[in-house]
């Protein structure tokens, strides 16, 4: 028999409420924050929670990566050292990590996850890292499918990569602007998400490009279009971002996702689902009535210009249509479309604000809105906020069960009832009990079938139940009540026990690094990431960003999206006149020197207090 290979449908939990809702639309496996050390500060999680999230996740197969994905200071590797020996101890599948620190440590066998913050979008340091010991590596948003593919070719490491939610404008575990502007670092968890504030672009003479738009503020990443080609090019699980997002928005994106894997699956007899369980849900998803900023592929298949969320870093949702009539009180769309009281609708006002209101009537095509006073005729309305979606995800929120076949039989002493799974697990429990012939045997039989047919809270779905008997003989229900019930605790027992956890020893290795210097953006912020590595070769380590107290001059943001690019001026389409260099400027006066590797079609953020920063006049 070929081994099927396991495709991965992996989802953000901010909790554990978060995880068992994606759990139960069909995750093959969720990622959730620890007590500590998770880049996600305000998605931290307990001990308790990550354990009892871990332990409704196994019943299904359902795998649970805990994030340790922070830079880490000497005083604190030994808290990380014990956390990961607890985590191991409860059940988790792996850990997602981007310090080299942990690698130095004596662990436990977990398996360990190269986090995106590990510059993972170079081939040479994606194969160091599987050579190092990784059983998994999540790969740089900003790669194209091509890419995808070279790595795939010369690497066996398992390959996770990033297929809807938020993006980073930089790239991942290289951005030092919370650091230099709150002394919150986004390497520590804390971002600010600057990239997400409006700025004005200027030019070397001082010149406005653009005012005060969202220039580094990109659009959501939704790449449910393309998940074929992405099997094809040899990604093992795709990944939903969004640890810091709410139940709904996890349960309608992960079924949307599952839909489409599953309708890949069905018709690839290569490929299987990497969790079991049979999901229910009673609504259809829809990915633009949930958050986004607009949606992009990035650069998937190219670089392309469309990829900001220029006037807004908010959601905007769905369109709805244009403006048709505006009265006092209420507006016409031109299309009808079915509006509901305690919607959210949205628009830009004719300076370019987004706009906001709630609907409080809806009479006919007219729709009232507590704020009318910008809303004019041709504007585009979207909804941000659709109550009715959001009811039904509440109200009927997605189920997930495990398929059980019971059959009863006579035995010498009574009945012997068998119950297993599609896994192969299987359980027998038998009872003695006097035998005492049905009066009426067809209505016996039937009750048999039909207290059988019971699961109650359980996880189990009960599909079949087969009986076996040369004379049918009476049972109370109280008896088959307790022989369905003690039969499925035998069965949980036994699906806990048969769970395989994946299980990788590092072992210390002393390969070459693809570099012999590291500068700050390679984030070493402790002794043990500096012993592992000088053991790997390198000669020169400069400390992490966040440890030195001179940051004059230094690079804050490195990133594939190019305003000059945006603007129609890049230099490799020919001579496209502008006055360089050029500055992104916000609110406060703030300047920000912009750079251009135009050879590796990247631009640079930089920080020079005697160059790059100047007060508005009062």
């Amino acid at each position: 028999m070929v081994n099927k290979r396991k495709i991965e449908l992996l989802s953000p939990a901010k909790d554990y409420d978060c995880g068992v809702a994606a759990i139960n639309a069909g995750a093959d496996a969720v990622y959730i924050g620890g007590p500590k050390f998770g880049a996600r500060k305000d998605a931290s999680n307990s001990l308790r929670n990550i354990i009892s999230l871990i332990e409704y996740a196994h019943q299904f197969r359902v795998k649970v990566y805990v994030t340790i994905n922070t830079i880490l200071f000497d005083n604190e590797l030994e808290e990380v050292k014990s956390l990961i020996e607890k985590l191991y101890a409860h059940g988790a599948d792996g850990i997602i990590i981007q310090d080299m620190a942990i690698l130095e440590m004596d662990l436990p066998p977990i398996k360990i996850i190269a986090s995106t913050q590990c510059d993972s979008q170079d081939l040479k340091k994606i194969k160091f890292l599987e050579k190092a010991g990784f059983g998994r590596v999540i790969l740089a948003r900003e790669l194209s499918l091509e890419e995808i593919k070279e790595i795939r070719k010369s690497t066996n490491v398992e390959l996770e990569t990033f297929v809807h939610g938020a993006l980073c404008v930089c790239m991942s575990g290289r951005c030092y602007f919370s650091e230099l502007a709150a002394k919150k670092s986004a390497n520590r968890g804390h971002c600010q998400q600057l990239c997400r504030f409006p700025y004005s672009l200027v030019d070397a003479e001082g010149k406005v490009l653009v005012k005060n738009k969202f220039l580094l503020s990109l659009k959501d990443l939704n790449l449910s279009k393309d998940l074929d080609d992405l099997i094809e090019a040899g990604i093992d699980s795709f990944k939903i971002e969004g640890r810091l997002k709410d139940v709904d928005y996890v349960s309608n994106v992960t079924y949307q996702y599952r839909r489409k894997l599953d309708r890949i699956i069905k018709r690839n007899p290569t490929l299987e689902k990497a969790s079991v369980g049979n999901i229910e849900v009673d609504w259809e998803p829809d990915l633009e009535k949930t958050f986004n900023r607009e949606y992009t592929d990035y650069f998937l298949r190219g670089r392309k210009k469309d990829i900001l969320s220029i006037d807004s870093p908010k959601s905007k949702g769905k369109l709805l249509g244009k403006v048709k009539t505006v009265s006092a009180n209420y507006f016409i769309l031109e299309k009808g479309v079915e509006v509901k009281n305690n919607d959210g609708l949205c628009f830009f006002d004719r300076f370019g604000n987004l706009q906001g209101s709630n609907v409080i009537k809806v009479f006919g095509p007219k729709i009232y809105l507590n704020d009318m006073a910008k809303l004019e005729a041709g504007m585009e309305v979207y909804r941000n906020s659709d109550v009715e979606f959001e009811k039904q995800i509440k109200s009927k929120p997605p189920k997930r069960t495990i398929s059980v076949y019971f059959e009863v039989h006579e035995s010498d002493a009574g009945v012997m009832v068998r119950v297993f799974d599609d896994e192969g697990n299987d359980v027998s429990i038998e009872k003695s009990m006097e035998k005492v012939l049905a009066d009426n045997k067809e209505a016996a039989l039937e009750n048999m079938r039909l207290q059988f047919s019971k699961s109650g809270d359980t996880i189990y779905e009960v599909k079949e139940v087969k009986l076996f008997f040369a004379e049918v003989i009476f049972m109370k229900i109280s008896i088959m009540n307790a022989l369905r019930r003690e039969s499925l605790e035998k069965l949980d027992a036994l699906r806990k026990e048969s769970y395989v956890r994946e299980e990788r020893k590092i072992k210390r290795t002393d390969h070459q690094y693809p570099l012999n210097k590291l500068d700050y953006q390679s984030n070493v912020s402790n002794a043990l990431a500096e012993k592992f590595y000088e053991r790997h070769g390198v000669t020169s380590i400069e400390p992490a960003y966040e440890i030195q107290t001179d940051k004059k001059g230094k690079k804050i943001m490195t990133t594939k999206h190019c305003l000059r690019h945006y603007l129609g001026k890049c230099l490799k389409e020919g001579d496209k006149a502008i006055k360089e260099p050029l500055y992104l400027v916000n609110s406060k006066g703030y300047k920000y020197l912009l750079r251009f590797d135009c050879r590796n079609c990247q631009m640079e953020v930089y920080y020079d207090p005697e160059k790059t920063i100047e007060k508005k006049s009062k």
